[in-house]
């Protein structure tokens, strides 16, 4: 079947501002942001792309305008089933408020049973985005046979979320995996198992060195888990 290429948006003005943006319309990508979805087209560049699916989140539509411009003959679809997580009272709020919020923890150390207040469940998330790579595996591949590649512009819990599929994680291990913003995963879907052969790569290291002397409102240090082993909600800002 075909091969998936998921790629995390560039860096946004929710994520240095420690935002959880959730789907609150008029997000952006911030400088760095464009500037990562700028270098994109060159870093995809001998993958020879036959559709790409983007989530309808400005800054994921944003991410790939470079990619589209390079290449005029792509189809650019928009799936509603890899949008950001619905965080329903969550969204909009600074992601220093809610650590102490007793839900947090159960994000954190039990997903499985989260559920945000007027917003959907971390298992719904899953599931539809899970049911989303399927149909457009079957599709791709129905259309452009077994060697095929395609590109989905989606979240960072969404990716994380596809990855522990992937696996075979439980969900309750998802929160083990990260992608930094602008991060390109890559997974080799066949007939009895998938294959993850990229996981976040940015082609670049800064990231793995630790900044915990710089903690931010999200209670990360640029994207790092916090210091007492938090995952980021939402995915983190990554490196500055």
């Amino acid at each position: 079947m075909a091969t998936l290429i998921l790629v995390r948006h560039g860096r946004s003005t929710a994520n240095t501002a420690g935002v959880l943006a959730g789907r609150t319309p008029g997000v952006h990508l911030d400088e760095r942001g464009v500037e990562q979805a700028a270098a994109l087209p060159g870093r995809l560049a001998a993958v020879p792309l036959v559709l790409a699916v983007t989530s309808p989140q400005e800054r994921c539509r944003e991410t790939l305008g470079p990619l589209i411009d390079a290449r005029p003959g792509l189809e650019l679809r928009t799936d509603e089933r890899v949008a950001e997580c619905d965080y329903g009272d969550w969204s909009g709020r600074k992601l220093g408020e809610l650590a102490d919020d007793p839900l947090m923890a159960v994000v954190q150390q039990h997903p499985s049973a989260a559920a945000f207040p007027g917003g959907e469940s971390l298992r719904a998330m899953q599931a539809r985005a899970v049911d989303a790579v399927r149909d457009w595996n079957a599709r791709v591949t129905a259309e452009h046979g077994e060697d095929a590649t395609y590109l989905v512009c989606t979240h960072g819990d969404i990716i994380k979320s596809l990855v522990a599929d992937a696996l075979g994680l439980h969900l309750d291990l998802f929160q083990r995996i990260h992608a930094e913003p602008c991060s390109v995963t890559a997974v080799r879907y066949t007939g009895t198992r998938p294959f993850l052969l990229r996981l976040g790569d940015t082609g670049e290291f800064g990231s793995l060195v630790s900044r915990h002397g710089r903690r931010t409102d999200a209670g990360t240090t640029g994207g790092d888990p916090a210091p007492e082993g938090n995952a980021v909600v939402g995915g983190g800002a990554g490196a500055p």
